[in-house]
């Protein structure tokens, strides 16, 4: 490993071919023997730095279609904390499942998982059949796996009955210093970024991008008025610059003063501070306030000059999804992926029915819109949210931060990257776009 790190920090990648495969590697995981580790305890009480463990495990067997990709730097995302605490399931009876189809998906059937679903690095190997990326090439990795079997995946591959999450639903995910992926996940990295940088956008920016942009999604168009909740998190942050940069009008909810002046300095004018306006859509566990609703359906109003949202963001789930259905306007589309503060979902459906209003389901993206959502970065018309940064041996924390939202936009994690901010090819570039690219620096 160190040989390989070497090489792409002397930036000798046209040697990365001739350099040995590593027997073994560094990764993150969880393991099956712990998955009872936090029975009885509630999700919040659930610590990730105690399922979270750095070891050494096996480099697995490369198969046709797919590359070794050398991992400079990860990030945590949501999924990952799910795995780490076993909710709503435990990731190994997908991993199982998995392993039941051939002898190559057996390899990820294994009494550990490696985690993790962005990277950025450098191609190690190709195996058969991959003629669009060699050995040395610079690579982000989206997190689309997907057999393409079926002909239901050939129109939209999220519709695969073989699609999976990289890193969640498989194994040898991104936050490793070596990692296996299909070489249809692999795109350009943007060579005005660093490591870290690179590998934040990943997973969120796709998500947002097929959620809100594409016609799978909401299909937002210029001048809509979108509600984001969550507008200064990880997948809101990148919504809000879709929305500001395709010409709608975002209506950011936020929870802090510190978070409304992350989400102005963006661009966006329209702010809700759900804190201060003291919202509480529940009374109690079981019961919804439609007042609430009200109140907050009122205040878009005041924000808009008399506008109902045309479009919702929906991705806190459980706890915003009733006022979610009621804000959007007659006709209005609800779109919705995540569930973060629970999956059962509870709404007045007279306000969906009556208003014709739509609830769209949207997960993660196809390649087609990774790979768009990757050039908007690359163009510097989107920009990375990163905050902080965490070694790969402080794992755990890092994804404590975002289990119990202690975090801003998102959180990276360097893997075989000794330091921050190395892996910059364009220097013009990123020097234009400095300020944009910092905006969530130490936050």
């Amino acid at each position: 490993m160190n040989e390989i790190r070497d090489a792409i920090l002397a930036d000798q990648l046209d040697a990365m071919a001739g350099l040995p495969v590593p027997e073994s590697y560094r990764a993150v995981l969880v393991r099956k023997d712990e998955q009872d580790l936090f029975e009885g305890l509630t999700a919040k009480e659930k610590d990730p730095r105690k399922s979270l463990h750095v070891e050494e495990v096996a480099t697995p067997e490369l198969g046709p279609g797919e590359a070794i990709v050398a991992v400079m730097a990860s990030s945590v995302n949501y999924n990952t904390v799910w795995t780490s605490i076993f909710e709503p399931v435990s990731t190994f009876g997908f991993l199982e499942r998995y392993g039941r189809q051939n002898a190559l998906t057996k390899r990820h059937d294994l009494p550990y998982h490696v985690v993790g679903s962005d990277l950025a690095g450098v191609v190690l190997r190709v195996g058969p059949g991959v003629n669009r990326w060699k050995p040395g090439d610079e690579v982000v990795a989206h997190c689309l796996s997907v057999e393409l079997e079926d002909p239901a995946g050939h129109d939209d591959t999220m519709l695969d009955p073989q699609q999976r999450i990289w890193g969640f639903e498989t194994n040898f995910g991104g936050l490793a210093e070596l990692a296996l992926v299909k070489s249809n996940q692999l795109m350009p990295k943007p060579a005005h970024l660093s490591w870290e940088e690179a590998a934040a956008p990943g997973l969120v920016n796709s998500t947002a991008y097929r959620q809100l942009v594409s016609r799978n999604g909401a299909d937002m168009k210029q001048g809509d008025v979108v509600l984001i909740w969550g507008a200064s998190g990880g997948l809101g942050s990148y919504a809000t610059q879709m929305a500001l940069n395709g010409g709608a009008i975002p209506v950011c909810v936020v929870s802090s003063p510190e978070k409304a002046a992350i989400v102005r300095s963006m661009g966006a004018e329209l702010v809700i501070d759900r804190s201060a306006e003291g919202y509480r859509f529940w009374r109690d566990e079981d019961t919804q306030d439609p007042k609430e609703w009200q109140r907050l359906g009122k205040k878009i109003r005041e924000l808009t000059g008399g506008d109902d949202v045309d479009i919702v963001f929906e991705h806190p789930g459980r706890e915003t999804f009733g006022a979610s259905v009621y804000v959007a306007k007659k006709g209005g589309t609800i779109v919705t992926c995540a569930s973060t503060s629970g999956y059962m979902h509870s709404y007045d459906n007279r306000y969906l029915w009556m208003n014709l209003k739509r609830i769209v389901g949207s997960h993660f993206a196809n390649y087609k819109e990774a790979w768009e959502a990757n050039r908007l970065i690359d163009k510097g018309l989107i920009h990375p949210t990163l905050s902080k940064v965490y070694p790969m041996d402080q794992v755990g924390q890092a994804a404590c931060d975002v289990h119990h939202n202690a975090h801003q936009g998102k959180v990276g994690v360097l893997t075989l990257a000794p330091e921050e901010g190395l892996g910059v090819k364009d220097a013009a570039k990123r020097e234009k776009h400095l300020a944009a690219i910092n905006r969530f620096r130490g936050v």
